[in-house]
């Protein structure tokens, strides 16, 4: 056979393996759909990999991907290796979404893209500086920060230096309407959305308080993620709160061991089956009402015992002061264009022009202190901001 020939024929495989396998309620490859298929390199008809499979491609190799690696997930200011990051999360809700999916008969290859950009746009310090962006966002009068709007643009406005990477529909929304934050016992698609509704919903998660929290995915794939970051971390920060000292093992209330357990193993197990068994042949899934009573229980412990906890966030106050010098020294060198600063050299020199003159020169500040990691930032701080010794002696002139 010759090579064209022969890749038809796995593109046709592809295609029938997908209609014996998935249930009819899955979102099929053959539906995804792109703003702009024409600036593909290969036609999506023709290219072996499966339109969902090719974005999970587009997501690992991109900048902000990269950039997860060093990432708060939930514990900052700690020197312990053995804890969570926000490049681990991911992978774990990738996990447990696909083995979700599996069982579903779901598009795995769209679980899995969804799982692993849904957090790109997570900032320095997790959700305590993505607090601190929001207060500055509504100080400045520039509308609202939310991280899974974030993390739609990075992947759709701001990667490839301005031109984003023309990802399909349908991670694009399972990215934006995955916020974990929001716990329901159902979970039911918005099979009604196109690309017109979800750039409404993308351009108010922006400027409504609190709007990403009243959106759902347009797929049940998109709905399988949203649960599954939620069943990746309530256990695992469990885990990394003892291994920190934060809480121990028996502050856990026997009314939640006994119905979903006190380890992380043990929990993911417990919600992952009784999720599956409930929703098996469903086109939503859910969880049955002592399972959910118990998680929504669990959740509620680890807000007050961990989240909360009083004894690390004694630094908090610090990092939030840095989150606000750091934008009032970027805004000035914007507005006084000051090359020199380190949010040209390394940010704005190599931006679309587009986006430099129809962004708001405070969201543009916004968008590069989200983008950073929590070493960048913190070593921005101080190179701004912390006097630098002279050595032994004044070195001459160049």
């Amino acid at each position: 056979m010759e090579s064209k020939e022969i890749f038809s024929e796995i593109v046709l495989n592809n295609a029938n393996r997908e209609g014996k396998i998935l249930a009819k309620y899955a979102c099929k490859s053959k539906n995804g759909i792109r703003k702009f298929p024409e600036k593909e390199k290969i036609i999506e008809r023709i290219n072996i990999r499966p339109i969902f499979f090719h974005d999970t491609d587009k997501i690992i190799h991109s900048r902000a991907y990269s950039r997860y690696i060093d990432k708060t997930q939930v514990f900052y200011l700690f020197e312990n290796d053995h804890i969570t990051h926000r490049v681990l999360h991911v992978q774990f809700v990738s996990k447990i979404g696909r083995v979700i999916g599996r069982c579903l008969r779901l598009n795995e290859d769209l679980i899995e893209a969804i799982s692993l950009g849904h957090d790109l746009g997570h900032v320095p310090y997790g959700h305590d500086g993505e607090k601190v962006l929001n207060e500055i966002c509504n100080k400045e009068k520039i509308g609202c920060f939310v991280h899974n709007a974030q993390s739609v643009k990075f992947l759709m406005e701001l990667e490839q230096h301005g031109k984003g990477l023309n990802l399909s529909l349908q991670v694009l929304d399972g990215i934006l309407a995955h916020n974990g934050e929001m716990l329901s016992r159902e979970y039911s698609p918005d099979y009604a959305k196109d690309w017109k509704k979800f750039e409404e919903e993308y351009y108010h998660c922006f400027r409504e308080k609190k709007y990403s929290t009243k959106i759902f995915p347009m797929t049940i794939e998109g709905c399988v993620v949203r649960i599954s970051d939620v069943i990746a971390y309530i256990g695992r920060d469990i885990e990394d709160a003892i291994t920190l000292k934060v809480i121990k093992r028996k502050d856990i209330p026997e009314g939640i061991i006994r119905i979903i357990g006190n380890t992380n193993d043990k929990i993911i197990n417990t919600l992952v089956m009784d999720l599956i068994k409930n929703s098996y042949n469903k086109d939503y899934i859910t969880f049955s009402n002592d399972i959910f009573s118990a998680l929504r229980d669990l959740k509620e412990f680890n807000r007050a015992n961990i989240y909360s906890n009083d004894q690390i966030k004694k630094e908090t106050p610090k990092i939030e002061n840095m989150f606000r010098q750091l934008f009032e020294k970027f805004l000035d060198d914007l507005q006084n264009k000051n090359n020199e600063s380190p949010f040209y050299r390394h940010y704005l020199k190599d931006i679309d022009d587009n986006y430099r003159r129809n962004t708001d020169k405070k969201r543009i500040i916004i968008d590069f202190i989200a983008g950073m990691t929590d070493d960048f930032f913190n070593n921005q701080f101080k190179e701004i901001f912390v006097p630098k010794s002279y050595g032994y002696f004044l070195k001459p002139k160049k």
